[in-house]
């Protein structure tokens, strides 16, 4: 008998510990999908932000203002907007009302589920999604160097360099920006 209880006992502590382990990847997989959506919703709190990430929905998903709009009534970051009409796309249909109302009954419950959840709820895997966001935080991200005339990476470290071989030369045009900065010493 002892035995036996020794043996559910072992099943039951290794299916725990098997659980545990998926749902660890799971929440690995979520972390990084609301990093991205902060960081969309970040950039369209910036200077002209909200139209760059409105113009990149509406290409990314093929929707339209009003339906972004929607969801922005319903006090939806567009990094949770971006989620949604990743998870509703992949739904028969595609990006639908209906789909889109059922991402959101599960995600905002009773009882509220995490982005993991709810894709599994709907048989979909959160890699393609994950991976759909992070391009449209990219992408703004890209689209708002544009609009700063700075770029990203390489563009605004080759400005900073400008600007202090400008500092080094004595007064030179600051790159990127097209004014004129006196930099140099006794300007």
């Amino acid at each position: 008998m002892k035995r036996f209880v020794y043996i559910i006992m072992s099943a039951f502590v290794l299916s725990l510990a098997v659980m545990s382990t998926a749902w660890a990847a799971e929440t690995r997989e979520e972390k990084t999908l609301e990093k991205e959506s902060a960081e969309i919703s970040k950039t369209a709190g910036k200077a002209q932000g909200a139209t760059v990430v409105t113009t990149r929905l509406e290409k990314e998903f093929n929707v339209t203002e009003a339906q972004i709009q929607a969801l922005r009534d319903k006090k939806l970051g567009y990094g949770e907007i971006s989620i949604v009409f990743s998870l509703a796309q992949k739904l028969p249909g595609g990006i639908t009302d209906t789909n889109i109302s059922e991402v959101m009954t599960l995600r905002q419950g009773p009882p509220t589920m995490g982005w993991g959840e709810v894709a599994k709820k709907l048989d979909l895997k959160l890699g393609p999604t994950i991976s759909q966001v992070k391009n449209v935080n990219k992408e703004t991200g890209k689209e708002m160097g544009r609009e700063a005339g700075t770029g990203k990476g390489g563009d605004a470290s080759m400005e900073r360099g400008m600007e202090r071989h400008g500092e080094m030369g004595g007064g030179h045009e600051t790159i990127g920006g097209g004014a004129s900065a006196s930099h140099g010493k006794g300007h």
